[in-house]
């Protein structure tokens, strides 16, 4: 029986059970690894994510395509922001693009610190495709949360109930932490209305302050991403393709 461990936060991370041959699955809903999947679905070569604004700027400066933010605004030199909506087919077909967010690209640099088989990146967009690939490995399940600035993200929280579920659901995984099992009660407590759940969300509320609420609709639809993001050699690919 394979194992599900949840950790909320990057500061819980030092507190993880899992350290060696497990998957880590990092999600950053609004906005990071919504986005990062539709790159990727739509035709982007690979998504280089970085932890600094500095390291983006270097890469700008040798020609790279950025996309990023800070604190819900876009950085001066940034082509466009994380907004899941601006990574069009015609900006990021066959196309690297260097990415840096307030807590997502962070949480996945943090993930390599527990030596983990894979990193994968998840998200509602992909929840169907990323289940299959992780019935298919067979590795204990590690969901790493970026949520908010170290503090817990309720979106974060309940996309990793509807992943640990569709696990449990093929009877082939177990929760193996309490935040698992807490995680499963805020899907089983969202799932009939995600959309109208996620008003809930603080973060919803913060975006929408910054007229950042139009991809709202299509972060809470299931399966619009047939991609299974896998970082690997500092970039992120289709695991997939």
């Amino acid at each position: 029986m394979q194992k599900i461990e949840v950790i909320f936060t990057p500061a819980l991370y030092p507190y993880r059970t899992m350290n060696g041959g497990h998957i880590t699955v990092v999600n950053d809903i609004l906005r990071a690894t919504t986005s990062i999947c539709t790159a990727l679905r739509n035709g982007a070569k690979a998504l280089i994510p970085v932890s600094t604004i500095e390291e983006a700027r270097k890469y700008k400066q040798r020609g790279f395509l950025v996309a990023g933010e800070r604190i819900e605004q876009t950085f001066e030199f940034a082509d466009w922001g994380n907004s899941a909506l601006e990574f069009t087919k015609e900006r990021v077909e066959g196309k690297e693009i260097v990415h840096s967010t307030t807590n997502g690209t962070i949480a996945i640099a943090l993930a390599k610190q527990s030596n983990p088989y894979q990193i994968l990146i998840g998200a509602f967009c992909n929840l169907s495709t990323l289940s299959d690939y992780l019935l298919h490995v067979e590795r204990d399940v590690q969901i790493l949360c970026s949520g908010w600035k170290n503090t817990f993200s309720l979106e974060d929280a309940v996309y990793s109930g509807a992943l640990t579920d569709r696990l449990i659901q093929t009877g082939k995984f177990e929760a193996k932490n309490d935040s698992a099992q807490c995680a499963l009660e805020l899907w089983n407590a969202a799932k009939n209305d995600l959309r109208q759940y996620m008003e809930k969300a603080s973060h919803i509320h913060r975006l929408r302050k910054y007229g950042m609420d139009d991809v709202f609709d299509y972060t809470f639809e299931l399966d619009t991403c047939n991609v299974v993001p896998l970082y690997r050699d500092e970039k992120i690919i289709d695991a997939i393709q």
